[in-house]
């Protein structure tokens, strides 16, 4: 049956499946050989993946990770310790408003505001910096332009990552899954919105300080 040929669509998801797994295990064990530092330089790497896997173009999984990983030790090192700062920072703040008797509600809005300012500069930043050569501060600067500008797809991204996030922690099952493929599920969520975005100001050439790239693969900025 061609339901079962190797370019039919059970062979294609298990292939798909089992790429997930190995980039999961490769983020796993690139994060916890730095003692946690080097998340976001997993992140980076898996996320050079993750765009090679929507555009069709994903090779063997390990050594491209293991390729993409000291490429960008350098820039994904810095960009995943600002992150997690961040995000905790946040964290805190809910922490707080929860524990303080009569807390204001200002900073219950802070938090919110925190939050989404900080997901707007990051939520990009990883693919960004698989894709593309950049300062740091440019990264997390065209990060929140993108978010912003495709403000409607962002929020759609969220909305996906909080469900996948809470799905993965509904049960013990979930949890086990999430440990399996859920580091190579969120980003590869991220990378498919990530990907057509890029092409498309790559496309439209624009003018408002969001860097524009004529090939995508050579990682070199014009």
């Amino acid at each position: 049956m061609k339901m079962f040929d190797i370019e039919g669509p059970i062979y294609r998801f298990m292939t798909t499946l089992m790429n997930m797994f190995i980039l999961s295990m490769c983020w796993i064990v690139g994060t916890i050989i730095g003692l946690g530092l080097t998340i976001g330089v997993s992140t980076v790497a898996a996320s050079d993946i993750g765009l090679k896997m929507v555009d069709n173009k994903e090779g063997y999984v390990v050594r491209q990770f293991i390729k993409s990983y000291k490429k960008n030790f350098k820039q994904g090192l810095p960009l995943g310790i600002m992150s997690v700062v961040a995000f905790y920072t946040v964290f805190l703040d809910f922490e707080l408003f929860n524990k303080i008797e009569n807390a204001t509600i200002l900073l219950l809005i802070w938090g919110f505001l925190s939050g989404a300012i900080f997901f707007c500069g990051f939520v990009y930043s990883f693919a960004l910096s698989a894709r593309y050569a950049n300062t740091l501060k440019n990264t997390i600067t065209n990060s929140f332009r993108i978010a912003t500008r495709y403000f409607g797809r962002t929020f759609l991204l969220l909305i996906i990552l909080v469900i996948e996030t809470a799905a993965f922690a509904w049960n013990l099952m979930m949890i086990f899954i999430s440990i399996i493929i859920g580091p190579a599920c969120i980003i590869l969520t991220v990378c498919m919105f990530a990907g057509p975005i890029f092409k498309d100001i790559q496309k439209k050439n624009t003018e408002d300080g969001i860097e524009y790239y004529d090939d995508p693969d050579s990682n070199e900025m014009i």
